[in-house]
């Protein structure tokens, strides 16, 4: 009887268990297939992130650290497509500083997954819309940061390859480089926010 009871009492944790792992699964999954194909998507020397809105509605269902897992994720393949030769921009500033480079591309979609769910977190007890659309605005907006603050790092680099002559590395990346793909991504995921929430409002719900 009481080994009976004791598994019945273990069952609904491990079904909560098992079904974060597969949300967790499936995230990924989406952040590897959008971030290869937008790779071959691009606006300016560098391609649009289209993999933000699974790494924040992952982070947003399954928690800050799950929203850091896929934002690693998301880095790591840019790394590898800049490694590889995929994405002729991050070939360029890898060959040059490959340290640096590496740590730009991990940390900054790191981030963004952990920042923008910690924020949800933060928020979604008492402003569950505020949460959800700062939470949507906060991924570009510390994904764009932090690739611009690295990008100044190896501003050599940039001026050598990228810069075009009488321009300077601060214009290229804020309005060449990341400009127009910053506004996307942003437009992007504010749009699908009020999507964003109606699906953890579900999730939420049967949960228990």
């Amino acid at each position: 009887m009481e080994i009976n009871e004791s598994i019945e009492s273990q069952t609904p944790k491990k079904r909560i268990d098992t079904r974060k792992l597969v949300l967790l699964s499936i995230f990924l999954a989406l952040v590897i297939l959008l971030q290869s194909l937008g790779s071959y998507i691009k606006i300016g020397a560098t391609s649009v992130s289209l993999v933000l809105i699974p790494i924040v509605l992952g982070g947003v269902l399954l928690g800050p650290l799950a929203g850091a897992f896929l934002g690693f994720a998301f880095g790591l393949i840019t790394l590898v497509a800049g490694v590889i030769g995929v994405d002729p921009f991050t070939a360029i500033l890898f060959a040059a500083h490959p340290v640096l480079t590496s740590f730009l591309c991990l940390l900054k979609g790191l981030f963004a997954g952990l920042i923008s769910a910690t924020i949800y977190k933060a928020l979604a007890r008492k402003h569950p819309y505020a949460a959800i659309f700062s939470a949507s605005a906060a991924a570009p907006l510390v994904n764009t940061g932090l690739f611009i603050i690295g990008a100044l790092l190896m501003s050599d680099t940039l001026s050598k390859n990228f810069v075009a002559e009488g321009s300077t590395v601060v214009y290229f990346l804020f309005i060449v480089c990341a400009g127009v793909n910053f506004l996307i991504e942003f437009g992007l995921n504010m749009v699908v926010s009020p999507g964003l929430y109606s699906l953890a409002r579900i999730y939420k719900s049967k949960r228990y």
